[in-house]
């Protein structure tokens, strides 16, 4: 499974991003789709996930009400929209899939966020 995110960049604190992760490969009706975040002198921590038919999700406490997490149609693309960042959303995001249950086993390359005050 290869994950490509997209639809990072800068923006102003209070504004909106979209991104969107294209799986491709061999993807599984089993897997879920999770999106994580890296700041500078971080760990990596969890954002939002979403099941494969896209029926659950959840969001770290961090960004409930601010961001959702769906999944497109062909089921094959995983979105993230964020609403009023915050400066400290800044980071990279990566997403990852996995079989439900498991740890995750593919990683995108990540995109980077940049929320300005």
């Amino acid at each position: 499974v290869q994950l490509v995110e997209s639809g990072g960049g800068l923006v102003q604190a209070g504004g909106s991003l979209r991104l969107s992760c294209v799986a491709s490969g061999h993807t599984s009706s089993t897997y879920r789709t999770g999106w994580f975040r890296q700041a500078p002198g971080k760990e990596r921590e969890f954002v939002a996930a979403i099941s494969w038919s896209g029926s659950s999700t959840t969001q770290a406490d961090s960004v409930k009400g601010r961001f959702t997490v769906s999944r497109g149609n062909a089921k094959n693309t995983v979105y993230l929209q964020m609403n009023s960042l915050k400066p400290e959303d800044t980071a990279v995001y990566y997403c990852a899939a996995g079989e439900t249950g498991r740890s995750y086993d593919h990683w995108g390359q990540g995109t980077q966020v940049t929320v300005s005050s």
